[in-house]
């Protein structure tokens, strides 16, 4: 459905557009991320101008400038932060299991490797993570809060 311009929603001066229900600022998000977690009858009016909710207690995924929403418990599939039994990384599987073995152990390898494979071709960060943002700045942080709780 095509809605007309005079009632968008402008970004604030910044040029940042906030969630509706929380007001967290929100992450431009591409159509990889609308479509794979999107249900079709929603996706039209997320794609190509959608925000990402940086907020995990809000219950809001997706925005747009309309104020239109997609909740999270509208995806297709759980997906973290809204569900801490998803995948931190989309690309990999890597979970937050992964991230606590690690902070138990005194090297944490598995985040290594994740690591390295995020530099790698099979990295798809934009079109499968849910944000469209690589995992990686989540999982060492996490990580940081879990190793300096168990000194």
């Amino acid at each position: 459905m095509q809605m007309n311009k005079a009632f968008v929603r402008e970004p604030d001066a910044d040029a940042r557009v906030t969630c509706p229900r929380c007001g967290s600022v929100g992450t431009t998000v591409g159509n990889g991320p609308i479509e794979l977690y999107v249900p079709a009858p929603l996706q039209d009016q997320m794609k190509n101008a959608a925000w990402c909710c940086s907020n995990a207690a809000c219950e809001v995924v997706y925005y747009n400038m309309f104020e239109q929403t997609v909740r999270a418990v509208e995806l297709l599939t759980p997906v973290y932060p809204y569900d801490s039994n998803a995948p931190i990384c989309a690309c990999f599987g890597f979970t937050l299991q992964d991230v606590e073995d690690d902070a138990d152990e005194s090297q944490p390898l598995r985040i290594r490797a994740l690591l390295a494979r995020s530099h790698s071709p099979e990295a798809c960060c934009q079109a499968v993570a849910v944000d469209g943002r690589c995992c990686l700045r989540e999982v060492q942080r996490l990580y940081m809060k879990l190793k300096s709780s168990r000194m």
